[in-house]
């Protein structure tokens, strides 16, 4: 599995659908497409060993849920989904890879529970081809909040009043459970607090977070990270949230601690 060093970020290009394995921004379904650049298409490699064998894992660079499979009794089949990482037991995201034998580079990935990753009903296993992700020098800015839509003033025959119209400002609702980290990334279980947000930006999210833990005047001074599960690892918030009001869980961390140095960003710009 030299195609996966632990903590580095790779694409994942499936010959077969001649398309990128892509993390459904909903933290549940796998979507594909034929271009990459975006972080929903870039997975964090995880490396562990269990019971004396090497494994594997993924999780996604954009809110840092595994990649796993789950079986469907209706018709015996099995599909990839994203899951949290939650028990040291858990055996649905670990996958091993093993060089094709046609003499190609290209890659067989199985899961530990369901085997090989194949295309058909026949069991003719995927060719995955896997294209490393550089790493970037330093964090990326997160992006800037959209300017609100401006009031609109309707034109009316003389002798009326104009007529200002203020367009519905649609706003996604949800909750944020966060926690505060040590410098080692370490936190108490019992210490979650929750957050009731509006919108999906991450920029007004660390704002609002920072508040909210008594450190206003240094926004920049915390590092927010998706948090899935308790044996899973941290993933950076680089991107606004989800367009749905699911409750997510933020671990923030203390920016240039020996914990926030540990991650790694994707370069998804570079060539």
């Amino acid at each position: 599995m030299d195609s996966f060093p632990d903590r580095t970020h790779v694409w994942l290009w499936i010959r077969e659908y001649e398309a990128y394995l892509y993390a459904r921004e909903d933290g549940e379904g796998i979507a594909f497409s034929g271009n990459r650049g975006a972080l929903h298409g870039a997975w964090a490699v995880h490396r562990l060993v269990r019971d004396g064998t090497n494994y594997v894992l993924f999780h996604s660079a954009s809110y840092g849920r595994y990649l796993s499979q789950i079986a469907v009794e209706e018709d015996e089949s099995y599909y990839l989904v994203q899951c949290t990482y939650d028990s040291p037991e858990q055996v649905n995201v670990l996958f091993q890879a093993r060089r094709a034998e046609d003499g190609s580079d290209d890659i067989i990935i199985s899961n530990r529970r369901f085997g090989d990753w194949c295309h058909d009903y026949e069991g003719t296993p995927m060719h995955w081809v896997v294209e490393a992700i550089p790493p970037r020098q330093l964090p990326p800015e997160l992006p800037v909040p959209p300017d609100p839509i401006p009031t609109q003033v309707v034109p009316m025959p003389p002798g009326c009043r104009r007529v200002q119209i203020q367009p519905p400002q649609v706003e996604l609702r949800r909750t944020i459970h966060y926690v505060r980290a040590d410098d080692q990334g370490n936190f108490n279980p019992l210490h979650w607090r929750r957050l009731q947000f509006e919108g999906q930006s991450v920029f007004i999210l660390r704002r609002d977070l920072a508040a909210a833990l008594g450190e206003a005047n240094n926004v920049l001074g915390i590092t927010l990270c998706a948090w899935a599960g308790s044996n899973g690892r941290l993933t950076p918030l680089l991107i606004d949230l989800p367009s749905d009001e699911k409750t997510m869980n933020i671990v923030v961390l203390t920016t240039g601690s020996p914990a926030a140095q540990e991650l790694v960003y994707p370069n998804v710009d570079a060539a």
